[in-house]
């Protein structure tokens, strides 16, 4: 008896787990996003995969904790692929590969980390020894508030300007091909 009831409930975990799995991402509170960087060839050099909260009447500071590491985005943690070696003017070098991203946001300024730890749901943040940078963005105040955290890039010459918005602030890095 005792053994038909645990494997009923084995069954039940894996059906439940299976249909989590399955279940449609875009009907999430925080539905999927993909931002692109493209050369003026059209090959894709960076892809970044998040979730894109929203604010709902919320303000940053509650969403994002000033000072403290943040997932870049909600649910799964976002990734960042980049099939080319990229450079920030700040002489930081990120080879081709699979990261993760996370931010430091503050009032003044906004640090992005990439780093080499990939897979994770995005928080509690203990990756710091697989780090590969922290950058420095330039941030800004924008002129009408963004609902949706959106993630997006400029393409000009040999890179792209990548830029995380979200109520009335812009965090932007450069990134360059070498």
């Amino acid at each position: 008896m005792l053994k038909n009831v645990s494997r009923a409930v084995l069954v039940v975990i894996v059906v439940s787990t299976s249909l989590f799995a399955q279940q449609d991402k875009s009907k999430r509170p925080s539905p999927p996003a993909t931002a692109q960087c493209k050369s003026p060839e059209g090959k894709t050099i960076i892809t970044v995969d998040y979730s894109s909260p929203r604010l709902k009447g919320r303000t940053l500071a509650e969403l994002e904790p000033p000072g403290q590491v943040w997932r870049t985005g909600a649910n799964e943690a976002t990734t960042f692929v980049t099939s080319a070696n990229l450079a920030t003017p700040k002489g930081v070098d990120i080879p081709a590969g699979s990261y993760t991203l996370f931010t430091v946001p503050e009032a003044e300024k906004w640090t992005l980390i990439i780093n080499k730890h990939t897979g994770e749901w995005g928080i509690p943040y203990h990756y710091e020894s697989e780090e590969l940078a922290r950058i420095p963005m330039t941030v800004s105040k924008l002129s009408s508030p963004v609902e949706n955290f959106t993630i997006s890039f400029d393409q000009a010459g040999g890179g792209c300007t990548m830029h995380l918005s979200w109520g009335d602030t812009q965090a932007s890095v450069e990134f360059t091909v070498k």
